[in-house]
Formats: C-alpha cells, sequence, structure tokens
C-alpha cells in the first residue's frame, strides 16, 4: 500500500509502521468507512459538551438543538481548514476538532451571570490571544510547564463533577429528581462505558463513551424519558443563521475566556507533537503555529456562528496511532460528513432529546478522563517533589474551593465575582506564581534530578545513602 516517506524520518533515529501518510490519499471506498470512524470517537465530545452548557445556563429545547447543530457544522469546517490550511490558518495535519472542554465552566459561568450574546462576544474577542501564542509559542511555552498546565486541565474536570452529578439525576425541580430509574438509567450508561473500554480492544474501546450512550438511548424507552416530540417538526436542512444571538461585551467574561484560550493552546501544542509522532517525526515550526493560529481563528468563527471554540481532539490523536491511517485527507472527509449533519436539523433535534441521565453517566466518565489527562500531563513533565506537590495541592484546593463554595466571596463586586469564583482562574493564576516564585529543588548529593544515581556512581552505593 502507498507509504508516506515522512512516516519513516524521525528526529530520534526510531521508526514508525502507518497504513496511510499525512499527503496519501486513500480510495473512497476506504477513506470514506476511515473517516466515519474519525467522526464517531468526537461525534459524543463535540455534541455533550454543547448540551452541558446549554442545559446549565437554561436554554430551551429548540436553542439546545439549534447550539448542537452549529457545534457540528463549526467543528467541520473546522476540521477540514486544519487538512487544507488557508494561508497561515490551519497545520496541514490529521487534526480533528470540536468543542474545548476547557471552556465548559467558564462559558457556564458567563451565561449564567450574562447570558448567550456575552459568551459570543467573549469568545470572539479573546480569540486573538490563541492566534498570538501561535505566533510566538517558542517564547510563551515556557511560561506554562506541564506542572501549570496539568493542574489547570486537571481544575477542569474537577469543577465540572457537581454538573455531571446534576445530570445524572434528572431535571433538577422536577418530581423525578434522583429517583431510581434515572440513577439507574446514569449507572447503566457508567458501568457499560468503563466494561467496553476495560475489556474491548481497537476502535470498539476507543468509541466505548458513544455506545454506552447509545445503550443508554435506548433503554430509556421503555422508561418513558426519552421524548423525540422536537424531531417530527425538525426540519431537514437549514442554513445557519450567523449572530443569532447577538454579541455582549463583558471584561471579566473576556478575561475568562482569554485565560481559557492560553490552556487549550498548550493542549493544542501536545495533540499537535502526538499527531505527527504517530508518522514517526516532531512537528515543525510551521505546523506549530498553524494548528494554533487555526484553533483561534475558528473559534472566532464558531462564536459568529453561534458556537461554541473549538480545539484538537485528543482521542482521534490516539485513533491515528492505533489505525495507522494519519491521512489528512481520511480526516478532511470526516470534516465533510460533521458539516452536511450539521446542516441537518433533524440530527441536532436527536442529540438535544438526549435524556439528562444518559448525558450525565456519560459526562462522569468524560469529566473524569480530563482530571486523568490532567494528572497524566503532570507526572510526564513534572517531578513529584516537595515543591510541586505543595503548587499541586494549593493550587487544587483553591481553585476547587472557590468553584464549590461561591458564596464566601459574594461580598465581592459582581465583575470580580465571575473570575474569583472560577476554579480555573483561581487555581491557574495560584500555579502560575506558585511556580514563578517557589525555588526550584536542588537534588541531594549523589542523586539525579529524580532520585537516581549520577553518571559514574555505584547504584547501590547511592541507594545506601
Amino acid at each position: 500500500m502507498p507509504r508516506d516517506n515522512e512516516a519513516h524520518q524521525r528526529t530520534d533515529g526510531g521508526s514508525a509502521l502507518v497504513e496511510y501518510g499525512i499527503e496519501d490519499k486513500p480510495d473512497l471506498e476506504e477513506s470514506v468507512p476511515l473517516g466515519i470512524q474519525h467522526l464517531l470517537a468526537m461525534f459524543l465530545s463535540t455534541v455533550a459538551l454543547p448540551l452541558v452548557i446549554a442545559g446549565a445556563i437554561g436554554l430551551g429545547p429548540d436553542d439546545t438543538a439549534f447550539i448542537v447543530q452549529m457545534a457540528l457544522l463549526v467543528a467541520g469546517v473546522a476540521t477540514i481548514v486544519q487538512a487544507y490550511p488557508i494561508g497561515p490558518v490551519g497545520a496541514r495535519l490529521p487534526i480533528v476538532m470540536g468543542t474545548s472542554a476547557i471552556f465548559v465552566a467558564p462559558l457556564i459561568d458567563i451565561g449564567g451571570e450574562f447570558g448567550l450574546a456575552a459568551i459570543f462576544g467573549a469568545v470572539l474577542i479573546a480569540a486573538p490571544v490563541e492566534v498570538v501564542i501561535g505566533y510566538f509559542f517558542d517564547d510563551v511555552e515556557d511560561f506554562f510547564p506541564p506542572l501549570v498546565t496539568g493542574i489547570v486541565v486537571m481544575l477542569v474536570g474537577l469543577t465540572l463533577i457537581p454538573i455531571a452529578m446534576q445530570y445524572s439525576a434528572g431535571v433538577p425541580g422536577t418530581e423525578t429528581f434522583g429517583s431510581m430509574e434515572n440513577l439507574g438509567l446514569a449507572a447503566l450508561v457508567l458501568v457499560v462505558a468503563l466494561v467496553v473500554n476495560q475489556f474491548f480492544d481497537g476502535f470498539l474501546q476507543s468509541s466505548s463513551v458513544l455506545v454506552a450512550v447509545v445503550v443508554g438511548y435506548l433503554a430509556a424507552i421503555p422508561l418513558g424519558l426519552l421524548d423525540l416530540s422536537g424531531v417530527a417538526g425538525a426540519a431537514w436542512f437549514s442554513i445557519p443563521t450567523p449572530l443569532n444571538y447577538g454579541l455582549e461585551f463583558q471584561p471579566s467574561a473576556i478575561i475568562l475566556v482569554a485565560f481559557a484560550y492560553v490552556i487549550t493552546a498548550m493542549e493544542t501544542i501536545g495533540d499537535i507533537s502526538g499527531t505527527t509522532e504517530a508518522v514517526g517525526r516532531d512537528p515543525t515550526t510551521d505546523e506549530t503555529k498553524g494548528g494554533l493560529i487555526a484553533d483561534g481563528v475558528m473559534s472566532a468563527f464558531a462564536a459568529v456562528f453561534n458556537a461554541f471554540p473549538n480545539t484538537s481532539f485528543s482521542q482521534n490523536v490516539g485513533l491515528i496511532s492505533f489505525t495507522g491511517v494519519a491521512s489528512r485527507f481520511v480526516v478532511a472527509i470526516a470534516g465533510v460528513f460533521l458539516v452536511v449533519l450539521g446542516l441537518v436539523p433533524k440530527v441536532a433535534e436527536v442529540v438535544a432529546a438526549m435524556p439528562n441521565p444518559v448525558l450525565g453517566g456519560a459526562a462522569i466518565v468524560l469529566f473524569g478522563m480530563i482530571i486523568s489527562i490532567g494528572l497524566r500531563i503532570i507526572s510526564r513533565g513534572a517531578e513529584l517533589n516537595r515543591r510541586n506537590l505543595t503548587i499541586i495541592a494549593t493550587s487544587l484546593v483553591l481553585g476547587v474551593g472557590v468553584e464549590w463554595r461561591s458564596d464566601t466571596l459574594a461580598q465581592l463586586p459582581d465583575d470580580v465575582q465571575i473570575l474569583a469564583t472560577s476554579g480555573i482562574i483561581v487555581g491557574g493564576v495560584a500555579a502560575l506564581v506558585l511556580n514563578a516564585v517557589l525555588p526550584e529543588e536542588v537534588p541531594p548529593v549523589g542523586e539525579g534530578p529524580v532520585g537516581e544515581p549520577v553518571a559514574g556512581e555505584d547504584p547501590e552505593e547511592a541507594l545506601d545513602d
């Protein structure tokens, strides 16, 4: 089969086994099912996160379905642009884009305080932050080491736990909230996701949460928890309306979103590296810059078309590594499918009808995975010594504390409250400051940077010391 020569060029002298390289174009009979694989791997996250935000800020069924529809459309366009750039916008890599989990908690805070117009205004105005990082990423990367980035990613997952639990119980304020049917359905989704993830391999494993949601969706029918009444009245095709909710510019909201852009930029850098690693090389400077610029530009595009910020999806990076298919042509096909789905309101209505307990069970897994990703970032890039453990502990306690007990800051001015009660902002700033001011620990004499014997020393003697 065709191979891309670049797939065998690796800076560290290793090699990668790929079926199709980045520039290869498999025949359509192969490309279409491979593209659908990518679509399925990212579909749930792309629709679940807008559902969570919409539900948390109190949107009605029609608005929720419209937001989901726009999320699919924008994700498709952004994916195509990453694969086939427009000028400097795009990495020219097989990167799948979708709604970013980093923004969920900040957007819920903004939407609850100011409404949708302020969300889209902040997303639009703050988007240049990531574009600037793209142009100057070599200079700013040192300010956000794995320790800081990992803490912030963990805080994203931790601050979303109450939302996952609330959805698992059903609709707040109703008689069935917390009923055995609701909790049982959420538990079913959770158990199916865990079983498929742990006891199956390959693509089924990577789509374990999607499989669980399908099972939960079907199980909701006999329980009377599935309402598809909105599907019949939905159109088969519609053209998206830009700025459907208008724009509002709130300084505190813009600051909150700008900080989230910084964190998601670090995440995207990692995903770009993971993508090129699959073909046995490091990313070029142009690829990293183009990918980050696309993140910012396409997130601004998302705001105009009533969707939330987009970023690269890590699960699709894993799918490339597993299948050995790194063709950007294949990923672009996935993008085309997303665009088509985004033009069909009936699809969005079916998704928006997902019962709360089904979404809650899936959210427990998804948000838990975010926490584990943060842990992995820290463990791979930071030593767990006294200094770093102090930074981790202090930042997490402050971040989770202000998020879960925001009433302790009720005396602050409203504009300050939205920043001071954001766990991501408070915990992230704490991590940045502590990392900057606390002195690095010096390894004991006779030990390397992670407690290993120094070169030339007898390991047994070092252990005796």
